[in-house]
């Protein structure tokens, strides 16, 4: 069960460093480090809330309409 946990908060952490990498590395030589921090802790709620992100994401896709079948070809002519 500890490793269950232990699992699922890693997997966790490595989503948030994911979502927050793009910020840091557009951020990260430039700019002083208030700013730096500022915009890191502006993208942090996002960065958290990554796992109902994807599931939003997930859930989108499947309840997307699928495509009109093609109208039917008229029939030849008798």
């Amino acid at each position: 069960m500890r490793a269950l946990i232990g699992l699922l908060v890693i997997i966790y952490l490595v989503g948030v460093g994911v979502v927050l990498a793009p910020t840091i590395k557009a951020n990260w030589n430039t700019g002083s480090a208030s700013e730096f921090v500022e915009r890191f802790v502006a993208e942090l709620p996002r960065a958290l809330a990554w796992p109902a992100t994807a599931y939003r994401n997930i859930a989108e896709k499947a309840a997307a309409p699928e495509r009109p079948n093609a109208p039917a070809k008229p029939s030849a002519p008798e």
